[in-house]
Formats: C-alpha cells, sequence, structure tokens
C-alpha cells in the first residue's frame, strides 16, 4: 500500500492448494499445485501482507463460495444497511454500488430501501443468475478505467460498498483510485475486512490463505486513503470472519468529521505491537500447542477403531487441514453449501455429501472445521448427537468434544 519493498517475515504457515478449489470425480487423478501462504509485515507502514499473488482469474472465475451459505450473514447484512443508511441519507434515486457482489444479499437489501444498485464481480456465471434474479451485476474485474466509464454512463455513486474483497486486492491503488472517481463528492464508501488484532486475539489463523492478501489494521489504512485523496471518517468493530472491522471513508474534504474512534483503535493497535513480529512469534506458538492437541486426540480416536468425519468445506477448513496436517484422517467432509455436494476437497480430494450423511453414514466423530459457527452447526444436527455422534470444536484455544 506504500510502495516499500522492505518486510519482515511474521507468520507461516504451510503451504496449501487455492482454499476452494474443489474438483469434480473427473479431476481426481491431476496433481493441484500448493502455494506458499507467507505472511510479511511493511517495515514503512506497517501493512501485514502475502507476497506470493495468485493470478485473480484463477481465483475468482469461477468461484463456488456464496454470502447466503455463510450463517448468519443475511441477519448481519440488514443490519449493515440499516447502520449505513442510518449515518447517511442519501438522495432519492443514489446508486449504490457494491464491489465483489457476490450473490447480491447486500445490494437486496439496499434495493428494498428504494435505492438504485449495481453489482461488479468477477465470477460470470454468478453474477448472470444474479442479474436474471433482479439485481443487475456486472462480470468483471472493477478498475479505474471500468470507474470512469460507470461514472460517464450511470452518474457518481452515492455509497460504494467493499465487504470482505479489499483484503483480497493486489492493486489496492488502482482499485482505490476507481473508487474515488466513482464516488460523488458528498458520497460514503463502507468496506467491511477481518481486523488482525482480533485474528491474533481469537486464534483465527486460518483466516490467513491465498485470497487475503492483506490483514488490514487501522493505521496503515487511514494514512493510504489519505494519500489518494480520501479520508477514513469512521470505524466500527463488527464480530463477523473472527472479528472485523467497518470503515466509513469519504472524499477529502467531504462534510463528516472524524470520529474519535479512528484514534483509539490506533492506539489499542500500537500498545498490542501488531507492527512487529514479536506479538506473531507468540501467535505461531499458541497455534502450534493447537495442532499437537488436536493430532493426539484424532490419532487416539483412530487407533481405537473410530470413523472422523469433518463439517464445512470452506476455505479456511483447507487452510486448517494442511497447516494441522489432518487431511489423512477424515473420511468425509459434509458441507451446507449444494455447489460443493459431490465435490472433492482441494489437495487431499476427501469426498464432499450433504449434511444429512451424518446421520445416514454415522461417522462416531465429526471434526468442526468451520469452529467459529459451531453453534449454528450443532443446533441444526441434533439428531446426530441423539443418535449417539461426537463433535469435536476447536475453541481456539482449547478443544472440546460434545
Amino acid at each position: 500500500m506504500c510502495g516499500s519493498k522492505s518486510f519482515v517475515l511474521a507468520l507461516q504457515l504451510e503451504p496449501s492448494p487455492i482454499g476452494d478449489a474443489f474438483v469434480p470425480s473427473s479431476r481426481l487423478g491431476e496433481q493441484q499445485r500448493l502455494y506458499p501462504i507467507d505472511l510479511f509485515l511493511c517495515r514503512e507502514c506497517g501493512l501485514a501482507q502475502l507476497r506470493d499473488v495468485i493470478d485473480p482469474r484463477i481465483l475468482y472465475r469461477d468461484y463456488l463460495y456464496v454470502t447466503a451459505s455463510s450463517e448468519g450473514l443475511g441477519d448481519h447484512f440488514r443490519r449493515y444497511v440499516e447502520d449505513v443508511l442510518g449515518r447517511w441519507v442519501p438522495p432519492p434515486g443514489s446508486m449504490v454500488v457494491d464491489l465483489g457482489s457476490n450473490d447480491g444479499l447486500l445490494l437486496g437489501f439496499f434495493k428494498a430501501r428504494g435505492l438504485r444498485v449495481l453489482g461488479v464481480d468477477p465470477a460470470v456465471e454468478l453474477a448472470q443468475r444474479v442479474t436474471t434474479s433482479g439485481i443487475e451485476t456486472l462480470p468483471i474485474f472493477f478498475t479505474h478505467e471500468v470507474a470512469i466509464r460507470l461514472r460517464q454512463e450511470r452518474g457518481p455513486a452515492s455509497i460504494i460498498t467493499a465487504n470482505n474483497m479489499f483484503a483480497n486486492i493486489d492493486n489496492l491503488v488502482d482499485l482505490t483510485e476507481g473508487i474515488r472517481a466513482l464516488l460523488s463528492s458528498s458520497g460514503i464508501f463502507v468496506m467491511e475486512s477481518y481486523y488482525l488484532p482480533d485474528i491474533l486475539r481469537n486464534m483465527v489463523f486460518d483466516f490467513i490463505y491465498h485470497e487475503h492478501i492483506s490483514s488490514f489494521t487501522v493505521r496503515p489504512l487511514r494514512d493510504f486513503f489519505e494519500r489518494h485523496g480520501l479520508e477514513l471518517v469512521d470505524v466500527l468493530k463488527v464480530p463477523t470472519k473472527g472479528g472485523s472491522v467497518r470503515y466509513y471513508v469519504q472524499p477529502r474534504g467531504g462534510p463528516r468529521p472524524v470520529s474519535p474512534a479512528v484514534k483509539a483503535l490506533i492506539a489499542e493497535e500500537n500498545e498490542l505491537g501488531v507492527f512487529h513480529p514479536d506479538i506473531f512469534r507468540s501467535f505461531a506458538g499458541k497455534v502450534s500447542h493447537e495442532k499437537d492437541a488436536l493430532l493426539s486426540i484424532l490419532k487416539k480416536l483412530k487407533v481405537q477403531g473410530n470413523s472422523i468425519a469433518a463439517y464445512g468445506a470452506c476455505i479456511t477448513g483447507t487452510t486448517l487441514l494442511y497447516h494441522f496436517g489432518i487431511g489423512s484422517f477424515i473420511d468425509f467432509i459434509v458441507d451446507d453449501n449444494p455447489v460443493k455436494q459431490g465435490l472433492f476437497s482441494p489437495g487431499f480430494h476427501i469426498p464432499v455429501y450433504p449434511p444429512d450423511q451424518l446421520c445416514q453414514r454415522m461417522p462416531t466423530h465429526v471434526l468442526l472445521l468451520a469452529w467459529r459457527y459451531s453453534e449454528g452447526i450443532i443446533r441444526k444436527n441434533k439428531e446426530y448427537l441423539e443418535r449417539g455422534g461426537h463433535f469435536i470444536i476447536m475453541g481456539m484455544p482449547g478443544i472440546k468434544i460434545i
């Protein structure tokens, strides 16, 4: 973000295939390439970032994840829209543009409030389906050039949103210049991204993977926006993705004063030490301890003749399976997303089934790869428990068996 080439290695996870590269049976003979997951700290601005960047056309053109598949995200986005429109009442007929709009879930709530909406998402088939459903979505990557064209054709945007995608972009300069070009002079850019201090506090190490090029803190972002004619005016901590921050950004000289919350979070970051590698070494040690504990449990269960399935065909699950080295212990995975059912996991090629297979196949234990959603998963699968099954939950820290 600052153009520096001075880095220090902060955290090194095990290389893995692309986390969402689930494959059909016809591709089981293919060897899936492993990519490094090495997190570096910039010595100049303090940004934590991956230096190994995978071509986004490989990552996103056939993207399988949809926001509706994430537990509770619909309610989260409903509250998100209420929050944004409670802070900023756009003129009638204003346009809202969502970058990385996925299945249009967020835009649907804006549209219900009478605003014009436009999605931008490079996943071609997904964009076509969402457009057919009533929310126009352009199947392209958002760039400065695209922003200029959109403003000429459709006018400025009063609200631009980017949720859990800003961290995924390599060329943040071009993206941000595009946002500034499309945004009206009194408009607001709202982005939400997982928050590095909460990742460290909550031990959500598996949220660091190939798509997440940047792991943000407030200070580097504030300075970055200032360099590009924008102003970070407020921040709000939210519980999604293991701990996230919602950032509110306006064109420089816009109508909103800067909230004291911005300075307060930066002070917390400095006190926590997130701009120095020492905290990451401590974090890596804690993750290693959890790995050893889980491996010990799984080995003991297998020796005793137990069968082990997993819940959650998620990107974070791929990081976890590889970094902990536990892929060989898992007989199958279940997942709520129909798109992933019938496919095989990246690299280990573990079959993915619908959740009803838990009661049909009755593995003795189910490891929750989507461990941050454990309460909802257990609530939906009470029958499996009542029939004698067990869930293995990583509390990070602490592992328990239900």
